[in-house]
């Protein structure tokens, strides 16, 4: 007995050392100063903007209200956080005494004719009406971890809801301003299937001239042909897409009111802040530490179970039956009971549940580095992507004003001069491209400041 009595003593000075102790963070997940590829040390971010601030297109800020008020993953993501709040609730409440009502009753009665002759002494009705308590009494801080734990999961389902809301805003930003691109597109497409008509007709009076020939009105005609298959490939893209957003909004599959791209604008400097704020902004960071928080208090509820607990249960009612050892002939009932158990041998299940929790928290911490370390990429590939998409529209400005004063100029050549039509063939299709250029790269633009916002931690509030 009393070498158990100390090992029981020296596995409690072991286990219980830093069990009390709330989650601290790591030095090692500090984000650090250059996590964007670069020092910054300007506070100041674009995620402080809230995204009606940076989505001024009011049909695009009436598509992100509905779809934050209908899509399904958002309604979700709400109701785990109920579901944690419950858990949360649950574990707060296991600190009060479990009250019940036990009410037993008995009818017994025996035949004594073996003893006196048959006499028969009828039924003996017994009953007992007690009220039951039992409480653990938290010494070793199971059930403070186990709050705590369930206070820091609550926490993460608050940040996956936010998570969930950032992703949903940047999603419908990001197919708004891609049927804005396809539009626009659409509309340079279909004027140059116009052009291609035109051309066709030119073609054809000039070889009825004997300016031209049959090979000449073919190829433009096939061109022209096209340009129109080109222009019903991206009229479907459209409908596509606006059904695929429909579905972000929880709604069924109808036609998208919106504005244009020329009438959309950002912010003319895009800010990140320091990096350190993302571990205060970011959905995903925030609860890849409440993860990793979680499995710290996991680890410590896996220590308090190799110490005692102690329970205590008590019960008080009525009974009629005043035989035994209850003795109160008002028929009170009244008991109180202390229990204490320590597990001493259990095949070592318990230190194997304490090894995983510590491996599982590991897990947790590299996960965290992890998440950190991918925040800072997404932030640095978003500001690359802004500033090649920037430098690509003055390009791109420049080489639409040349292509369209070639074209022009060629379109006058072939009906004044020896110009064949291949060239102005080859200037209108080159016009095309830089025009269908011109509108990937302002989508370019716009989903670079999208990512940027996302990555910096905006749209959660």
């Amino acid at each position: 007995m009393k070498k158990i009595i100390l090992y029981v003593a020296a596995l409690m000075m072991t286990v219980s050392c830093g069990i009390y102790r709330k989650y601290e963070r790591p030095e090692n997940v500090v984000a650090d100063s250059a996590l964007f590829g670069a020092f910054v040390t300007d506070t100041a971010s674009l995620a402080d903007l809230g995204w009606s601030e940076l989505f001024t297109d009011p049909l695009l800020q009436d598509l992100i209200r509905t779809a934050l008020d209908n899509n399904t993953d958002m309604k979700k993501a709400r109701l785990s956080v109920e579901q944690a709040y419950e858990g949360l609730r649950m574990a707060r409440l296991a600190y009060i005494p479990s009250v019940g009502l036990a009410p037993q009753g008995s009818v017994g009665g025996f035949n004594s004719s073996f003893l006196d002759g048959g006499v028969n002494t009828g039924a003996a009705w017994n009953w007992t009406v007690p009220f039951t308590a039992g409480w653990e009494v938290d010494i070793f801080g199971k059930l403070t971890n186990r709050k705590r734990q369930a206070k820091v999961n609550y926490d993460m389902a608050g940040d996956y809801a936010l998570a969930v809301r950032t992703g949903l805003i940047a999603g419908v930003a990001t197919q708004y301003y891609t049927l804005l691109m396809l539009d626009e597109q659409l509309a340079f497409t279909r004027e140059t299937v116009e052009k291609y008509a035109s051309s066709v007709e030119v073609l054809k009076a000039m070889m009825s001239a004997g300016m031209a020939n049959q090979v000449a009105v073919s190829q433009m005609e096939g061109a022209w042909c096209a340009a129109s298959a080109s222009a019903e490939s991206i009229a479907q893209s459209i409908t596509e897409l606006e059904n695929s957003l429909c579905a972000l909004l929880g709604e069924t599959p109808h036609s998208i009111v919106r504005g244009k791209f020329v009438d959309s604008s950002f912010p003319a400097e895009l800010k990140t802040g320091v990096p350190a704020r993302l571990l205060e902004r970011r959905p995903d960071i925030r609860s890849a530490e409440n993860a990793l928080a979680s499995a710290y208090y996991g680890v410590n509820v896996a220590k308090a179970s190799l110490l005692p607990s102690i329970s205590l249960s008590g019960q008080a009612g009525w009974t009629n039956n005043l035989s035994g050892t209850i003795m109160n002939p008002t028929g009170l009932v009244l008991g109180a009971a202390a229990s204490l158990f320590q597990p001493l041998f259990q095949g070592g299940a318990l230190r194997g549940q304490l090894r995983i929790s510590k491996s599982q928290m590991e897990q947790a911490r590299l996960t965290l580095v992890q998440t950190i370390l991918d925040a800072g990429a997404e932030v640095n590939t978003a500001l690359s992507l802004y500033q090649t998409a920037l430098a690509k529209e003055q390009w791109r400005d420049r080489q639409i004003e040349s292509l369209s004063s070639a074209l022009e100029n060629t379109e006058m050549l072939m009906r004044y001069t020896s110009t064949t039509y291949l060239e102005v063939l080859t200037a209108q299709h080159s016009l095309l491209g830089a025009e269908t250029g011109r509108a990937a790269d302002r989508l370019e633009k716009a989903t670079a400041v999208i990512n940027l916002y996302r990555a910096l931690g905006g749209g959660t509030e």
